[in-house]
């Protein structure tokens, strides 16, 4: 049974609602249908474009800071060309312990004893450690010029745990002991090496630093 339906019998704002009825439906539809999912989609592009900005803002920012970096290493690499003219190769230390013994003969210094000891590797990790021990005779005078003299090498010798004995009544002269060491760079094959066998222990005690031969005592020429 179809229904009619009369509007001219209808009120006034009946009429106005019955015309602008389908115009709201249609704008609903429009809105959800079409307008909502580009909103939705336009949201998923705003927050893609952040992230991209934020990526390429941190991209920048290291961009900015790699020619730092690489005049940072390049100092870097000049400090430890530096270094390394100061560290003799390891044939080399005879000749530089020697050097030192005569700077102690020049000095007026009258050495005693002159004890070689073993290398050990330094905490470093980089460079052997070589000690001499050391017995001299002398007195202020010669002793501080023979310090003078070290600090002119172009070689590393450090002066350590040195010990002055008081002169006996009458007399000027001091014994005086003291360690002196030099350094050695670790070839690179022996890191690589050493490096290999600490990364394949597992568990156990560490072991220590493979120490070098020990050099016998060294003759001092009066």
């Amino acid at each position: 049974m179809a229904l009619n339906i009369n509007t001219k019998n209808l009120p006034p704002y009946a009429k106005i609602i019955i015309s602008v009825l389908p115009s709201v439906i249609l704008t609903v539809a429009i809105i959800m249908l079409v307008i909502a999912p580009k909103q939705k989609k336009i949201k998923g592009l705003d927050a893609n474009i952040d992230k991209q900005n934020n990526e390429i803002a941190a991209s920048q920012a290291k961009t900015a800071k790699l020619e730092i970096l690489k005049q940072e290493n390049e100092r870097l690499q000049k400090r430890i060309n530096e270094l390394k003219v100061q560290l003799p190769e390891e044939k080399e230390i005879s000749s530089l312990l020697k050097q030192v013994s005569d700077m102690g003969i020049a000095a007026g210094l009258e050495i005693k004893s002159w004890k070689p000891g073993q290398k050990i590797t330094h905490p470093s990790g980089i460079v052997y450690e070589i000690p001499v021990a050391v017995d001299v005779i002398g007195n202020y005078h010669n002793l501080g010029y023979f310090l003078s003299s070290l600090t002119k090498l172009n070689r590393i010798v450090n002066i350590g745990d040195m010990k002055l004995t008081s002169p006996k009544k009458g007399e000027n002269l001091l014994s005086v002991s003291f360690k002196a060491s030099t350094f050695s760079a670790i070839p690179e094959a022996e890191m690589a090496e050493a490096a290999v066998e600490k990364g394949g222990k597992k568990g156990g005690a560490k072991g220590g630093a493979k120490p070098g031969a020990k050099p016998g005592s060294q003759p001092v020429k009066k």
